[in-house]
């Protein structure tokens, strides 16, 4: 029996709670300990479903993040592959790293929660309230990242300004890629929750200054999180 099939024999159910975090984490795991060595192929998701005993969504979603921290890559027609043994130090989603993401935030959704919260219709302020509810009660954790993508999407909407809008749309792929990658790693997810509610709460009062406070400070975790994952894991 080859070093793959010996490990995927032994089987590993799990929790449908945190489920993914479990699954990426046993993986990530079994490559950084040479289980899973360099350029082998990963065995298929309905194998690795099987081995877990989960979906194949919740596979895939820790597959992505192993891809975005370099350790594997997918093949088109071929599957996954082994790459390294170690975390890339530049973590990319797509077009954009985590550092142009960090770096480039503040300057957009910061101004745009502050602007939001003096133009908001209040048709706009009622889905960021029912966004915010939606995500509390919300266990998958993928459709919880495309809930907090609509909820900054939407305050950039609120804010009336195009550019705004245009540049987080724009990099929308990515801040989910990056969240999901914080809610496997840092376990942030209940955290969030509260600094969301607190930034919409903010906007709900019609103040500028609080707002762009509460958006500081939820973007500010954020990059502790990612800062973290890159020096903890690098």
């Amino acid at each position: 029996m080859n070093k793959v099939a010996d490990w995927l024999s032994n089987k590993s159910p799990v929790s449908r709670k945190n489920a993914a975090e479990t699954v990426f984490e046993d993986l990530r795991g079994a490559i950084l300990a040479g289980n899973l060595p360099v350029g082998i192929r990963l065995p298929s998701e309905a194998k690795l479903a099987e081995r877990y005993g989960v979906s194949r969504p919740i596979i895939r979603e820790a597959m992505r993040s192993l891809q975005t921290l370099g350790l594997t890559r997918s093949r088109s027609g071929s599957g996954s592959f082994v790459i390294s043994d170690r975390q890339t130090p530049e973590l990319a989603y797509g077009s954009y790293s985590a550092r142009e993401l960090i770096e480039a935030r503040p300057f957009i959704e910061i101004p745009a929660a502050g602007w939001a919260a003096l133009r908001r219709s209040p048709d706009q302020l009622a889905r960021l309230t029912q966004l915010c509810d939606s995500m509390e009660r919300q266990e998958d954790a993928l459709k919880w990242v495309r809930l907090d993508s609509d909820f900054h999407c939407l305050i950039a909407e609120a804010a009336e300004n195009t550019v705004f809008l245009r540049v987080v749309t724009d990099s929308r792929e990515a801040l989910m890629r990056q969240s999901e990658l914080v809610n496997l790693m840092a376990d942030r997810r209940v955290t969030s929750n509260h600094e969301h509610r607190a930034i919409a709460e903010a906007i709900a009062a019609g103040s500028e200054a609080e707002a762009q406070v509460a958006m500081r400070k939820h973007l500010n975790e954020v990059e502790l999180a990612m800062t973290w994952i890159i020096n903890q894991h690098g």
